[in-house]
């Protein structure tokens, strides 16, 4: 970067070049060198998954849905029946009530899904981190945008203003001059 691009950078956000960091730094470079900073930061993030992160984020997925509590729900009922049923008929459930089988595999199914969960929950919450990044980075830059193009149409305005008073003076020079050549009658 240019030392030109530097004040121009330092004058827009109001610090030094050296003070800023780098979010700072990186916005500055597109602004002065007229580059665009958006991206799509999911096609980034997932493209870097893992293969466990992806097992993760499909079994939190699935296990945060209806389709799983619905297939939850019938089989808990199922075995219940099953159970009763067989009790009831033939004196002999492989888990009779109170379904101390069922109790423990609902329990290993607890104790691994919500650690899995929980990484999913943790990729998630960084995956918002990251965008709430980029999102500063991106609002940052516009904002610079916005007061570069107010400070340009100032200087058109004034400009203007500067133009618009020499053609007035001009136009009084001619009047006086049109005044004074009159023919009397």
């Amino acid at each position: 970067m240019t030392r030109k691009n530097h004040s121009t950078a330092e004058k827009l956000i109001g610090t030094s070049y050296e003070d800023m960091d780098a979010r700072t730094k990186k916005v500055a470079r597109h602004l002065t060198d007229r580059k665009h900073i958006s991206k799509n930061t999911s096609l980034e993030q997932d493209e870097s998954k893992t293969f466990g992160q992806r097992a993760a984020d499909a079994v939190a997925k699935f296990g945060g849905s209806w389709a799983f509590i619905i297939l939850f729900g019938v089989v808990l009922v199922c075995w219940v029946i099953l159970n009763s049923v067989i009790l009831a008929n033939y004196n002999k459930a492989f888990d009779p009530y109170p379904y101390i089988l069922l109790n423990l595999f609902l329990s290993m199914l607890a104790s691994i899904q919500a650690p899995i969960i929980l990484m999913s929950q943790n990729r998630q919450a960084e995956k918002d981190r990251q965008n709430a990044e980029h999102d500063y980075e991106v609002n940052l830059k516009a904002e610079l945008e916005i007061m570069l193009l107010h400070e340009k149409i100032d200087l058109l305005r004034e400009n203007q203003w500067s133009e618009l008073i020499e053609i007035q003076k001009e136009q009084l020079r001619l009047l006086g001059s049109l005044i004074e050549n009159k023919p009397t009658t």
